[in-house]
């Protein structure tokens, strides 16, 4: 999958195939549901049926006062029967509904989470939020929403149709006269619409694209005054999903005035026939009427069958969506082979490229078990991507990453993570209780043992003030804790993960300056004795490694430790002297 491309999208077969079997998965739900709306659509031919009888009876001047009475309680009890029986149907399938919609976003999202590093660098956020978002929300309704009344309305055609034939076959087939009208309309629009809706579920994740870049770079949009860029290109984004559902409403207005059209020539044609059935003598007044109470009966069931193509191509494209997020192969863990001897890391000949020029190039560097290296340079000189490639969330396109004397390809992602952890700047704070916050990195993890970490830390200080506690919710709609706050929850949890490698990218970067040393404290001791490897943002955490090697343009152009790259005055000695404002390099090397 490039950059550029959006997730894939399944065909409706694949599509249908992931729908039929999450369905068979509550097959006996299911069935009840069915049999229960059955009944109720059953039931629903009693009103039409009797009211032919009585008109039977009225014609034939054998009604009285007990048969019309007869004939009210017996409509009366129809109508309670079926209404009950349809208002459960229509629970049994919200219900059937919701739990395959449940374990559809399950797996789209549990096979997200288990995607290869790589793939999911490159996944559009716009992209996927609009699929866990817009899209669910639109299957959700044709499945509890939508999906009792297309089956309900299903069975009632059907049902109503059967009650035709059995009053007179005739009438049955006048009443059909309609179906090549319904068919031509659907085959009008189906073709017509269908990608229209297709358009703009992509481009509801577009516009989802457009809104959420702007609202994460806020910063840099206001910095180089990129608002009306920005408010222009969503508006650009907008427009088209708009244009989009405007054309598809034309489209549908269309095909509702040709329904309309095939109501009218089938109960004509019903009417017509049975006036000439009744001239002679072959059905009774009582078998049209009922025919003609029949069809009509049908105008909603059909309608709500036809009209209901607009939700259900939504849900449709939705779906397809949804089920081509699931055709992404996840990661596939190797086979079991030996374990990392120490908790060395070697990185040999690493190239990397990400569609371009390479960013790293030729790189090979050793971190001793227990070493603390430090990785600084200018911006753009390759420091996060060489972190990612040393903490196996990124494969290098050249060369090779050994931990403990093993290729982190043959330990696979699992193990890989469980030896090492990566820790950015970009930390985020789950909603919920702090506590459990921080036993994200181990579920078994005590009171005691969180605690400790914390201390460690030096956070357990400002958690014990909170209002409650560890038991304090934080998160969204809830207390927010500062940045400096959140990267000490990071390393409480790296300090309870307990890795044998610790990779830290500009871990204290969005501290600030009162918090920065607090956070460099605190990340020295999380990582005390673990082999780490520390991307540099304050040169003050260079300092404190025990070698430092300097990234330019890719490759490594000094490495030793802070004292001896200050002696030699080369590209460190720049930064350093350009951080402390002491002078120029020179003049540092010659104090």
């Amino acid at each position: 999958m490039s950059t550029s491309e959006l997730l894939p999208i399944t065909g409706p077969r694949a599509t249908w195939s992931l729908l039929w079997r999450e369905i068979r998965q509550q097959r006996g739900l299911s069935l009840l549901a069915a049999a229960v709306v059955t009944l109720g659509s059953a039931a629903g031919l009693v009103a039409p049926w009797a009211l032919g009888v009585l008109v039977n009876d009225v014609s034939a001047d054998d009604a009285h006062g007990s048969a019309i009475v007869r004939v009210v309680v017996l409509i009366a009890g129809a109508a309670l029967l079926s209404g009950v029986l349809t208002a459960l149907g229509v629970t049994l399938i919200a219900r059937v509904g919701e739990t395959v919609l449940a374990r559809i976003r399950e797996q789209v999202l549990d096979r997200v989470l288990h995607l290869p590093a790589p793939v999911l660098d490159k996944i559009r956020t716009g992209d996927l939020l609009s699929r866990v978002g817009d899209d669910v929300a639109s299957v959700a309704a044709a499945l509890t929403e939508v999906g009792p009344a297309l089956l309900s309305a299903t069975l009632t055609i059907v049902l109503t149709a059967v009650g035709m034939f059995a009053l007179d076959w005739r009438l049955g087939l006048a009443g059909l006269l309609a179906l090549p009208m319904y068919l031509l309309a659907l085959r009008w629009y189906l073709p017509r619409s269908a990608p229209f809706y297709r358009k703009e579920r992509l481009a509801m994740g577009e516009r989802s694209e457009a809104i959420i870049t702007s609202l994460r770079g806020s910063a840099t949009v206001r910095a180089y005054q990129l608002e009306e860029t920005q408010l222009e290109r969503i508006s650009d984004r907008s427009a088209t999903a708009r244009d989009l559902s405007l054309n598809v409403f034309k489209l549908f207005s269309f095909f509702s005035s040709r329904i309309n059209h095939a109501e009218f020539v089938g109960l004509t044609s019903i009417l017509v026939a049975g006036f000439f059935l009744v001239r002679a003598d072959a059905v009774t007044i009582g078998a049209t009427t009922a025919a003609a109470l029949y069809f009509h009966r049908l105008f909603n069931p059909i309608g709500a069958l036809l009209m209901q193509f607009d939700e259900v191509q939504t849900a449709a494209a939705g779906m397809a969506r949804l089920a081509g997020v699931l055709t992404l192969e996840p990661a596939v863990e190797p086979p079991a082979g030996p374990a990392p001897a120490d908790a060395s890391v070697d990185l040999v000949g690493i190239g990397h490229s990400y569609d371009g020029p390479l960013v790293v190039d030729g790189v090979s560097l050793r971190l001793e078990p227990g070493e603390r290296v430090a990785l600084v340079g200018a911006s753009g000189a390759g420091k996060t991507t060489l972190a990612a490639i040393a903490a196996g969330v990124l494969m290098p396109t050249a060369g090779t990453v050994l931990l403990g004397g093993v290729d982190i390809r043959a330990l696979g992602e699992t193990r890989t993570q469980q030896q090492v952890a990566l820790l950015s700047q970009e930390v985020h704070v789950f909603s919920g209780a702090l506590l459990d916050d921080v036993r994200l990195a181990k579920a078994s993890a005590t009171v005691e043992e969180v605690e400790a970490a914390l201390e460690l830390v030096g956070a357990l200080a400002w958690v014990r003030a909170l209002p409650e506690g560890l038991d304090s919710q934080v998160g969204e709609n809830a207390h927010q804790l500062t940045r400096a706050q959140a990267q000490q929850v990071a390393l409480a949890r790296l300090v309870l993960a307990d890795p044998a490698v610790a990779v830290l990218d500009e871990a204290t970067a969005e501290a600030g300056s009162a918090g920065a040393r607090e956070l460099e404290r605190a990340s020295a001791a999380a990582t005390e004795g673990r082999t780490t490897l520390v991307v540099a943002h304050r040169l003050t955490q260079a300092q404190q490694a025990d070698r430092i090697v300097v990234l330019d343009r890719g490759r490594v152009v000094e490495s030793g430790t802070h004292d001896e790259l200050l002696a030699v005055g080369g590209r460190y000695s720049q930064l350093w002297h350009s951080w402390t404002g002491t002078g120029t390099a020179r003049e540092g090397a010659n104090r």
